[in-house]
């Protein structure tokens, strides 16, 4: 599967794949043996082709903040299904999905009923803690995919909403 990764504004197709001593970075019609190692004073060595090089790396969500070479390059991951979605002119917000894997402790919401931006939805329990999912925008409850004590993956599909008409 091709990953997205978006990078000043343009989004770049990569795919990695294992290699002998560590993996292989696949895009276009390059690929290069690329390799992650702790490094000096809490740095992250980076191994790209036969070149090494201390970079620090913080990651926050999908953001990856990357500091190599005095240059500090900020790095966003693509969901394949976000850009799936894109294509095909529907949004990403149209399926609001799970943070992590849990179940569903109670329903909030249902099918045909105007929800706002930020308007609680359902809460689940992951890790016994309690999370709030919330309306990332303005619609209608389109399906509500899962009912109270149902468990759930990560990313899975909670609830679809579409537009107000």
């Amino acid at each position: 599967m091709y990953h997205g990764f978006e990078l000043e504004g343009a989004t770049f197709d990569v795919q990695l794949s294992k290699s002998a001593t560590g993996y292989r970075l696949h895009f276009g019609q390059r690929t290069l043996d690329v390799n992650l190692r702790p490094g000096r004073s809490g740095a992250a060595c980076v191994f790209v082709g036969t070149s090494d090089k201390d970079a620090f790396i913080a990651k926050k969500g999908d953001d990856v903040y990357v500091h190599l070479d005095g240059e500090t390059y900020h790095l966003r991951y693509r969901h394949p299904l976000d850009r799936l979605a894109a294509l095909s002119d529907a949004s990403a917000e149209d399926h609001v999905r799970a943070p992590m894997p849990g179940a569903v402790v109670s329903v909030l919401v249902k099918a045909q009923e105007s929800v706002t931006r930020g308007q609680a939805l359902l809460v689940m329990e992951s890790m016994k803690m309690e999370t709030t999912i919330t309306a990332p925008r303005d619609g209608v409850v389109k399906v509500v995919h899962h009912e109270t004590a149902q468990t759930f993956d990560r990313d899975s599909v909670l609830i679809s909403l579409e537009p107000q008409t």
